[in-house]
């Protein structure tokens, strides 16, 4: 298998949030990758048609089908021979029968697990953390009952473009109100976290399938940069005229005890106060990174400033 090189490949959930920084990635590759196709449900080709048409003028196939109808998976997986998942976090328990068809289908080679987030063994802690659990449910999986299969997990940390936001119902979470020029930051501000763009997340799952023989049955990890809440601000302070933002502050306290209310009354905000708890606890500053390893150059991916310039000018 060291000289595998992906000719086929299928994407599921392309068109989701992070999907489609990946589906474009994909579909946009130089040198383009032979075949590329896209699963969807009959819902989103409606919702979605126009984006759909654009992947499918650029020589994308479009599949519509029910991934969780195993005759569905079964007919999009004929002839494919790398799946890459990007569905959401509320569905991600359904890959493990994506990869057990994936498992019993000759032609599939290489699976990449929706992952794209947080790293889900980074210390012994990390196996009891809530929002972990369906990550690592489907690692189990992989583990116990893939023996012909080969897997990728992509772990990016945080997409800064979302730590960007500051949501008025978990204001103790921090973030940024771009519109009203406000930071709220937890301690002093100054914890150092590790983040990728959303479009490098694209392009790391491109630099992963180029270089089969270093991604193969591990988790890469990949970042474009570590930096701190209030390397943020002063970014965003410059590029906003250099006047100061309004600034306030909780205490990393103050934000666990908030996690601890939610996930006791159910708050569907739970999930955010305990990732961005995590982060702030160092859970992404990784001895090493991969990115050298499947070619990621640091010139190659975003910077903390083009990530705010993007933020400020089209958002995500």
């Amino acid at each position: 298998m060291a000289t595998f090189q992906p000719s086929s490949i299928l994407i599921i959930g392309a068109t989701g949030s992070i999907g489609k920084y990946i589906t474009d990635h994909v579909i946009n590759a130089q040198p383009p990758f032979p075949q590329v196709t896209v699963l969807t449900s009959a819902e989103t080709l409606s919702k979605k048609a126009a984006y759909l048409d654009e992947l499918k003028s650029k020589g994308a196939k479009i599949l519509t089908g029910d991934v969780t109808k195993d005759e569905d998976v079964r007919a999009a997986y004929e002839g494919v021979d790398t799946v890459i998942s990007a569905v959401g976090r509320n569905v991600l328990e359904t890959q493990i029968n994506l990869i057990r068809l994936a498992e019993e289908t000759p032609s599939v080679k290489w699976f990449f697990p929706s992952e794209y987030g947080t790293d889900i063994e980074y210390g012994p802690q990390s196996a009891s953390e809530k929002p972990h659990q369906l990550k690592l449910k489907v690692r189990r999986y992989i583990k116990e009952n893939v023996k012909r299969l080969h897997y990728t997990y992509i772990v990016t940390g945080p997409y800064v473009d979302m730590y960007f936001t500051l949501s008025p119902k978990a204001v103790e979470a921090g973030g940024f109100d771009i519109d009203s020029k406000k930071a709220v930051l937890i301690d002093n501000g100054e914890g150092k976290i590790g983040f990728t763009t959303m479009p490098d997340v694209g392009k790391a799952v491109v630099a992963a399938l180029r270089h089969p023989e270093a991604s193969f049955d591990k988790a890469i990890k990949v970042q474009s940069f570590v930096v701190s809440s209030k390397d943020i601000l002063a970014e965003f302070e410059k590029q906003t005229g250099g006047e100061p933002w309004s600034v306030s502050h909780f205490t990393l306290q103050e934000l666990k005890d908030r996690e601890q209310e939610a996930w006791s009354t159910g708050q569907p905000n739970a999930v955010s106060y305990t990732l961005r708890r995590i982060w702030l606890e160092g859970g992404t500053l990784y001895d090493k990174t991969d990115n050298e390893s499947i070619g990621l150059a640091a010139s190659d991916l975003e910077s903390l400033a083009d990530s705010v310039h993007r933020a400020l000018t089209t958002g995500w």
